[in-house]
């Protein structure tokens, strides 16, 4: 099937509007996969889609109301913007209203520039090592499970106040999951990437044979508060948590825990006792993500009105203190206070850390080092405490040696109070976030310790 340009979509849906404004974007995305079980290919493949977007913004007197409707593939776009505009007419005076964003964003890439796509070429040389691996974990009597896939879309941003803004975003990802022959025994390692030019399957294959390899020692322990290293993929889901629940508006208004008790919000409070840094930056380094926002819908930490606005860099704590909240234009305007949007990465830095894992285990008397986290649920907005399950490998740290692996356990943990505890913390590396990557890869964080982790029972899971 031929598909128009995605520029001439955009600007046919522009042109036929008959509402007092419209933002109109297409993304375009391709994929590429692999997967593997038993230490064998299972499947391979490729695909291509189009998500076509138009919001139409209509003054019905009251107020300005905004109405989105979405389509896949190659719709009738007259028919798509006479439903945007119908369900705009439909729709209530919208609470986020403001003027639509005029000013063009500085990183916009080349509007005229025709999408770029993945193929499965982009894992040729990931494919061949990974069939090594298989080998040499079949002679071990292991058995290696996974995936990896790449992803590129690419966003055409139009709207009725002349931006025309276009980026291209890849994201790849790669899990490895190693078992013992009998099962009774499961590791993961895993990475994100933009081109898979700089995951080494050698490297992740070696550290699943090596975490195996110390979970042959079984050691049962209970619950408690121990001594805890986080590596950069288990820190980085619990942070990613906190990030989501950085809105402005649920802190002014006392929902969320960046909440003041007796009103206002926490920016300004020292939050970590380290000099922590968390920050967003769309042009970070083997990071890079959309320096605009491209949003369908309006929530608390984003405005259909704000589309096309530039996300720059920002400090969300810094030095171990509050210093931002994600604030749509609206909010800003309503609190004097900057807008500030959010970005689709996230680093922790610990200024001056040079520690690795590696030397933060060989530091360690007696502790716990994790592998991952899963099943995170929140189970109190006001403290944002968390619990969920420690998974594929929790080991014992005895005299600055793993000498075993130890069973699961659940956890209750709150990611802010955790800040304030954190007593040491590493050199900050590219991660990927276990619980949260189907949503969230682009992640730098670096390996924590945590006195007294809170494992709050046992968990059967292995």
């Amino acid at each position: 099937m031929s598909w128009s340009r995605p520029q001439e979509v955009v600007e046919k849906a522009l042109a036929a509007s008959t509402a007092d404004g419209q933002v109109a974007f297409v993304v375009e995305s391709s994929e590429a996969n692999l997967r593997w079980a038993n230490n064998s290919l299972t499947t391979n493949g490729s695909m291509r889609s189009r998500q076509v977007v138009v919001i139409s913004f209509v003054d019905g007197g009251a107020g300005m109301a905004a109405g989105t409707v979405a389509r896949t593939g190659s719709p009738d776009i007259a028919d798509l913007v006479a439903a945007s505009e119908r369900a705009a007419r439909d729709a209530g005076p919208a609470e986020d209203a403001m003027p639509l964003v005029s000013e063009t964003p500085p990183g916009s890439g080349d509007w005229d520039a025709d999408a770029a796509e993945t193929s499965i070429g982009t894992l040729s040389d990931f494919a061949p090592a990974l069939g090594q691996a298989f080998g040499e974990a079949r002679d071990r009597g292991e058995l290696l499970f996974g995936f990896a896939e790449h992803s590129m879309a690419t966003t055409y941003l139009g709207t009725s106040t002349g931006l025309r803004l276009r980026h291209d975003q890849p994201t790849g990802r790669v899990e490895l999951n190693g078992k013992s022959g009998d099962m009774s025994r499961s590791v993961w390692a895993g990475a994100g990437t933009r081109d898979f030019t700089d995951v080494s399957v050698e490297a992740l294959a070696a550290e699943v044979e090596r975490k195996l390899g110390w979970s042959k020692r079984r050691i049962e322990l209970p619950a408690g508060r121990y001594e805890t290293l986080l590596p950069p993929s288990a820190i980085s889901d619990l942070m990613i948590y906190a990030y989501w629940t950085m809105e402005a508006r649920d802190a002014d208004e006392g929902r969320n825990v960046f909440a003041r008790p007796g009103g206002g919000n926490r920016i300004g409070e020292r939050l970590a006792a380290l000099p922590l840094a968390l920050r967003s930056d769309p042009f970070a380094p083997g990071l890079e993500a959309t320096p605009f926002q491209a949003v369908s819908h309006s929530s608390g930490a984003a405005s259909v009105f704000d589309n096309g606005m530039a996300t720059p860099a920002i400090d969300w704590i810094r030095d171990g203190v509050l210093t931002n909240l994600i604030r749509p234009r609206y909010w800003a305007l309503r609190t004097t206070a900057p807008a500030t949007a959010a970005v689709d990465n996230l680093i922790l830095e610990a200024p001056g850390a040079t520690a690795t894992q590696e030397e933060m285990v060989a530091a360690t008397d007696r502790g716990l080092l994790l592998t991952t986290l899963w099943y995170i649920r929140e189970v109190d907005p006001q403290t944002l405490l968390l619990t969920g399950l420690t998974r594929d490998g929790v080991f014992l740290v005895e005299g600055g040696e793993v000498t075993g692996a130890v069973n699961n356990f659940r956890f209750n943990e709150s990611p802010v109070d955790l800040l304030g505890r954190i007593t040491e913390a590493g050199r900050t590396e590219r991660t990927l976030p276990r619980e949260w990557n189907d949503w969230f890869t682009r992640a730098a964080m670096p390996p924590v310790r945590v006195p007294d982790f809170n494992m709050s029972s046992v968990s059967p899971a292995s």
